[in-house]
């Protein structure tokens, strides 16, 4: 048992408790207050006034798949042979090790759950996975959500590799076409697969693509949708209301222009990144300012880095940006822990400090979303991870 005490704690959904005591035993908080007993076998860490806040959740990265300074030999995001691949999975791709660079830029920067999909050049991309960021042997142990989501891209991504090579899909027509045509597929697989469940000899053969959409249409799995253009995501959100598929916006760069609209449709979206150059048209128009639109809106906004190595350290500097261009301070704070959790199917375990919640902390000296604040210590799990 531990007990870390003498700390602020931003608990991001019941205020900050000034000098307060946080009491950990078996990876669990198990009391979080000003006045907290502590029993005599607890291990007592006295804080001396650092800030506590929850680990950060990124709702959407690659690290892990794209390895940091690998080249090709550790690029496996992407299955770029073929427009509809869910029958791939991250989780397959992921170098869990405390030698992969993303990985411990995550951990080391208190970021400590993590969404890892698939990259966006397929328009039907395989499935992600939620992690804990501390290295373990393998993958498995890591896992919090699998699959978590089913990826889909619309827009230049899939247009761009397909295209030049003359092959469905070249336009964004064709990529409706597609991710209409496999949806239906899969509709009609799943129907037969209800309709013959007792006759066995009269079952379709099993195809491993339509299988990975069943959870997808029967909404268990949602589809994180990367779109920038407000365009690409009003045509995703018509084929998930045709067949009744709940999504996700993964960027969202132009969700100012229909911040309103996303907001009645109830759709979450994981807006970002904003610190890479616009290297794309359909990202001219990215700015932090749009994250308080969707917010003012009441779309559930996350942060998101796409990091596919140590640049998810920016999660942090994306807040604090945001506030800079008009969010506020508590909105800021939920962009980056209990808004992605949720998103995410994790928000019973992650994202806030609370009794029965996972003992994932992130402690500073100094504000927490000042750069110039150094992370102390990370706990992941109730196990000290990092320390300075």
């Amino acid at each position: 048992m531990i007990a870390l005490t003498n700390g602020n704690i931003n608990t991001i959904t019941n205020g900050v408790i000034k000098r307060g005591t946080i009491l950990i035993d078996k990876g669990k908080i198990v009391d979080v207050g000003p006045d907290v007993e502590i029993p005599g076998n607890a291990e007592e860490i006295n804080l001396r006034g650092k800030w506590v806040t929850p680990g950060l959740v990124e709702a959407h990265c690659h690290i892990g798949i794209w390895e940091e300074a690998i080249g090709w030999a550790g690029r496996d995001g992407n299955e770029a042979t073929d427009p509809i691949t869910p029958q791939v999975r991250a989780l397959d791709g992921i170098k869990a090790n405390a030698n992969e660079g993303g990985l411990t830029a995550a951990y080391e920067n208190g970021i400590t759950t993590v969404q890892i999909l698939p990259g966006s050049a397929n328009v039907i991309g395989g499935t992600g996975v939620v992690i804990k960021t501390a290295p373990k042997p393998t993958v498995d142990e890591m896992l919090i959500r699998n699959p978590s989501g089913m990826k889909a891209a619309f827009g230049e991504n899939p247009m761009s590799v397909y295209g030049k090579n003359k092959v469905l899909p070249a336009t964004r027509m064709g990529e409706a076409g597609v991710m209409r045509e496999w949806l239906y597929k899969a509709k009609t697989y799943m129907e037969k697969k209800e309709l013959f469940k007792d006759k066995p000899e009269k079952l379709p053969e099993k195809d491993l693509k339509l299988e990975e959409l069943i959870p997808v249409l029967k909404g268990e799995v949602p589809m994180r949708v990367h779109a920038h253009r407000a365009d690409d995501v009003a045509i995703a959100i018509r084929i998930c209301e045709e067949f009744g598929v709940k999504m996700s916006w993964e960027h969202a760069t132009e969700g100012h222009r229909i911040a309103d609209y996303i907001a009645e449709k109830g759709i979450p979206a994981v807006w970002g990144p904003g610190l890479n150059w616009r290297t794309k048209w359909e990202t001219r128009e990215r700015s932090f300012e749009t994250v308080k639109t969707l917010v003012d809106a009441g779309v559930k906004v996350a942060l998101q880095t796409d990091a596919d190595n140590g640049k998810i350290g920016f999660l942090p500097i994306s807040a604090a940006l945001a506030i800079r261009d008009g969010l506020s301070e508590e909105e800021a704070w939920r962009t980056i822990t209990i808004n992605p959790a949720e998103i995410l199917g994790v928000g019973d375990r992650v994202g806030s400090i609370e009794k029965g919640k996972d003992a994932d902390l992130r402690i500073t000296k100094g504000d927490p979303l000042d750069p110039r604040s150094r992370v102390h210590m990370v706990f992941i799990d109730g196990e000290l991870v990092f320390s300075r």
